[in-house]
């Protein structure tokens, strides 16, 4: 693709735009890199690392996020007379504005060459209108919930007449190991299962800031 100049090049381009690197496996390496598939795109998405990972199942749980773009663009500009590029991590489409995503460990954010890349980017990115997110860390008991809950995430697997029939039930105030009770007609564990997809889509919501448990209580969002 030709270089074009960055106000300029449209969201329709670059929402589908390949990766811009591709990455190996090899012994002794320091990342893990994958790829993940992500229930937003339908489809893979790829990841450098584990902490790249975790912010791509994030965004993924994340219901204004509408797509995933991995390594979207190469920013390429002059400054203090040299060339200085940059690849950011993701794009994440949303029902307002684009936002730009950089990951990287909280201790190196005081790096001054990572400092100066990430603040050229941002005014970059800011100069469009649109976000831009360094991002380095979450919840970790937040985050073990989403994890869990993106296990239930492919909704292939999951009986339509069951989601149906918890959709009209009045799970609202029950507590989550009440609920798998609720449709007695029903396997239990094909129940509890469907609620844990209801729950990664957020037809359902409880308190996520402690470890899921039976005494969680659902509600049901509008």
């Amino acid at each position: 693709m030709e270089d074009q100049e960055w106000g300029s090049v449209p969201i329709g381009l670059l929402q589908s735009a390949c990766p811009w690197r591709t990455f190996r496996w090899y012994k002794g390496q320091k990342h893990y890199s994958g790829t993940y598939w992500s229930s937003t795109m339908r489809d893979h998405v790829i990841y450098e690392s584990r902490m790249e990972l975790t912010r791509l199942l994030l965004a993924d749980f994340d219901r204004s996020v509408r797509g995933i773009v991995a390594q979207p663009f190469l920013l390429k500009t002059v400054l203090e007379g040299k060339v200085r590029k940059h690849i950011p991590d993701y794009l994440l489409l949303t029902g307002q504005v684009p936002v730009v995503v950089d990951v990287k460990p909280l201790h190196r954010l005081s790096q001054p060459e990572v400092a100066f890349t990430f603040g050229w980017t941002r005014r970059a990115v800011e100069s469009r209108g649109w976000r831009y997110e360094v991002w380095s860390e979450h919840s970790a008991v937040e985050m073990e919930n989403i994890r869990f809950l993106a296990g239930y995430r492919r909704d292939w697997l999951f009986s339509t007449e069951v989601l149906e029939e918890l959709r009209g039930a009045d799970l609202d105030g029950v507590h989550l190991g009440q609920a798998a009770c609720c449709l007695p007609n029903r396997p239990e564990p094909q129940v509890r299962s469907a609620i844990h997809h209801l729950l990664w889509t957020q037809s359902l919501v409880t308190d996520l800031d402690r470890p899921l448990s039976p005494s969680h209580t659902l509600r049901r969002t509008a």
